[in-house]
């Protein structure tokens, strides 16, 4: 047991980088504390170059607030403490400096209304902490990032009306667990209002957009006037939509892509003919009688194939010219574009690749289409043959594609539409009534089953550096069992360079930032992420700890946790999501996994375990530990904790 334990936590090495990391936070902390809200507050005016004599009474030499009152205009307090700001109607403009704001630790309500700023939304996934954001009639503009705020769950309101906001409401709006009134009249977004299942969100107005489409059910209690403004909305509230005849914008995206089909393969046509033509022309005035050529349709055919290579072949061409689309699955009922034209659609979100849209074909058949946008440098014959491999792909853990779609400018991929959403709604968006937390049995049986699932695309793509290449919560749904089932996998091969180096999760792995390479092990780095952002529910992408520096990430901060001697009970409960539950019995199980997670995220190849080795230490991991003295297997001299710090309670009364 003390060598199994001494290889799942590194040697001295390891005790030293630790040691130097938490060295490094501990003098920022110091140099944080060391800085008063008085301080900060002058350096966050600085940045305002517009008007910022209206806070001439900032006054550097004596403390914002004094007890409930405050000193200085725009700052709120609550027993000494400064916990907002409130410059409203000052006329200030420049940058709001989020780097600055992010240093008042207990900064929980911004309110900036009726002022001249402008330009892009900051960057407000620095302050995770906010609780309330008030940007309403200034002069901000552009489209908001759609992950801006998966980082921001204690958000409560959000104001950013009378602006000129443009592009789609982002998604991650409507993962913010405790979102109460969302404000976003009289700007210019556009398409379709993704559904908000908050039961909290009381007050929500879009009026005066660029929107359209059905109103999500989820909002058909909000009054009407919340909607007015936007022509092509409806739905209840408003008035009923239109027969299905119409079209969604799921149907409409398709539709350009016959017609753009269509009228490429009709230009081609008549180019064709018009050198045809030409040709006879030349060849009568010259040909003597019983040599002039006739060209039937066969021969037309003939010429617009081209040559006779796979990327030009009759099916493929048919193929693309038709709208048709290739299965890869011939257990599914099959269906064609014209099809998915008839069928109801909606939006469910865009990704990194593209939007993706949900078409029920009838009452026993829902499909998703998702159009990728960032495909466009692959090959014909490249993509047919990358998808060929993905089609024979079969495992209980794994999302199929089901047919696909190529087309020069754009691809479309088709999957089963999978009801119970992604593993990241139900740990970052999940909070409302009648939907279950995940508990520490459905968290293991997930962990266990993505495993299973990433090794299987191990063993059967052994050509691909990363087989699965975007492993992250959001790719990995969730069947009505709570079975997990991976997707978005093995795309590294056929997604532009550029795009997968900026967006995909394997190049954000320690050895593409060290040496600007993607490994098989790298896969088992993501994997590393996954356990602990399951076992902790937090964000990897976006940090952030009260306290702790920004650029701190998860595995730095689990292991800063667990290992000085002052490994307390606080310090363990912290680590683990308080709604994880579980019996006592299963703490040691739970330490285990944790471990398990950490050793995938060594950023020493040599040293991180492949990934039929992680398969076989996770499928040890038990629900409950049967050793009624399970302490003792956390003893050895390598572990990073002291196990006379954990208490039999440190799970079960964590309220952090």
């Amino acid at each position: 047991m003390a060598d199994e334990n001494a290889t799942i936590l590194s040697g001295s090495a390891r005790s030293r980088r630790l040691l130097l990391l938490l060295f490094n936070i501990f003098l920022h902390v110091v140099a944080s504390s060391s800085k008063s809200d008085a301080e900060i507050l002058i350096k966050f005016k600085a940045f305002l170059k517009i008007n910022n004599g209206a806070l001439s009474n900032w006054d550097p030499t004596k403390p914002p607030c004094n007890g409930d009152k405050e000193n200085w205009d725009g700052v709120l307090c609550h027993n000494g403490i400064l916990w907002g700001l409130k410059l409203e109607n000052m006329g200030l403009g420049g940058v709001i400096d989020i780097d600055t704001l992010s240093e008042l630790t207990n900064l929980r309500a911004i309110s900036l209304m009726n002022n001249n700023f402008d330009g892009s939304l900051p960057n407000l996934t620095k302050l995770g902490t906010l609780k309330t954001i008030y940007l309403s009639n200034n002069k901000f503009s552009g489209e908001i990032p759609e992950h801006l705020f998966d980082a921001t769950l204690s958000l409560k309101k959000i104001h950013l009306s009378q602006n000129k906001f443009s592009g789609q409401i982002p998604v991650s709006l409507t993962i913010l667990p405790k979102l109460m009134e969302l404000m976003l009249e009289d700007n210019q977004f556009e398409g379709l209002i993704p559904e908000f299942h908050q039961d909290r969100l009381k007050w929500f107005n879009v009026s005066n957009n660029q929107l359209e489409g059905e109103i999500p059910s989820s909002l058909s209690h909000i009054n009407a006037t919340a909607f007015y403004g936007n022509k092509d909305l409806c739905g209840a509230p408003l008035e009923s939509c239109p027969s299905p005849a119409k079209l969604s914008v799921g149907s409409i995206i398709i539709v350009s892509v016959l017609v753009a089909t269509a009228i490429a393969a009709l230009i081609a046509v008549v180019v064709i003919l018009s050198r045809r033509k030409q040709t006879l022309g030349q060849e009568e005035a010259t040909a003597s009688p019983g040599q002039r050529k006739v060209t039937s349709a066969a021969d037309l055919d003939k010429m617009e194939q081209g040559s006779s290579s796979p990327e030009n072949s009759t099916d493929s061409k048919k193929s693309d010219q038709n709208g048709k689309l290739t299965f890869l699955k011939d257990d599914r009922g099959h269906f064609d574009m014209t099809d998915l034209l008839k069928s109801s659609a909606e939006i469910l979100g865009s990704g990194v690749f593209g939007s993706s849209y949900k078409a029920a074909l009838n009452a026993d058949q829902v499909m998703v289409v998702k159009r990728f946008k960032h495909m466009n440098n692959v090959g014909k014959t490249e993509f047919h043959e990358h998808m060929r491999r993905l089609g024979r792909l079969s495992h209980q853990n794994l999302l199929p594609v089901v047919a696909y779609y190529y087309r020069k400018e754009e691809k479309l991929l088709v999957f089963d539409y999978v009801d119970n959403f992604s593993l990241a709604f139900h740990l970052h968006g999940n909070r409302t009534r009648g939907h279950p937390h995940l508990d520490w049995a459905a968290r293991l049986k997930i962990i266990k089953g993505v495993s299973k699932g990433l090794l299987y695309l191990h063993n059967e793509l052994p050509s691909l550096m990363a087989p699965h290449g975007h492993l992250k919560s959001s790719n990995v749904l969730l069947d009505k069992s709570y079975n997990p089932l991976l997707t978005d996998y093995a795309l590294i091969p056929v997604v532009n360079q550029e795009h997968a180096q900026e967006q995909m999760i394997a190049y954000k792995s320690p050895e593409y930032k060290q040496s600007r390479r993607i490994m098989r092990k790298t896969d088992v780095w993501s994997l590393g992420i996954l356990i602990l952002e399951i076992l902790t529910r937090i964000i990897p992408s976006n940090f952030l700890q009260q306290g702790k520096e920004n650029d701190t990430d998860l595995v730095t901060w689990v292991e800063s946790l667990l290992a000085g001697d002052d490994s307390s009970n606080n310090n363990v409960a912290k680590v683990f999501d308080k709604d994880i539950g579980g019996s006592r019995n299963s703490e040691g199980e739970m330490m285990k996994l944790l471990k398990i997670g950490l050793n995938c995220c060594e950023g020493d190849l040599d040293t991180r375990w492949d990934i039929k080795e992680v398969v076989d230490k996770i499928e040890e991991i038990k629900e409950k530990d049967t050793d009624d003295d399970f302490y003792s297997s956390y003893t050895s001299e390598g572990d990073m904790r002291s196990s006379r710090g954990l208490s039999d309670d440190f799970l079960f009364n964590n309220t952090g």
